[in-house]
């Protein structure tokens, strides 16, 4: 269902009943890795993290774990950061 670079690849599912009776199944929310940042990077103007995660982890699709090692849930609330933390590439 997920990539296995997506950060829900692992991380599980578990059913849960809706109010109508209906049964579904839900992704469980990974916990962050503990990865803090190894060096930090100044965003330019208008940069896109998938960018950013591609020049330094060498995967666009690892936008998650620029989020991770800099405590933002969501590339959102990253995307406010004029600094942002690199963590190292290895998971």
């Amino acid at each position: 269902m997920f990539d296995v670079n997506s950060r829900y690849a692992a991380a599980g599912t578990y059913q849960v009943t809706l109010p109508d009776g209906r049964v579904v199944v839900v992704t469980r929310i990974p916990q962050p890795s503990a990865r803090r940042p190894i060096g930090w990077y100044r965003r330019g103007e208008g940069e896109r993290l998938d960018v950013v995660s591609f020049e330094f982890l060498k995967d666009a699709t690892k936008a998650w774990a620029l989020c991770d090692a800099n405590d933002a849930m969501s590339p959102d609330a990253l995307a406010a950061h004029e600094l942002i933390g690199i963590p190292e590439t290895g998971r």
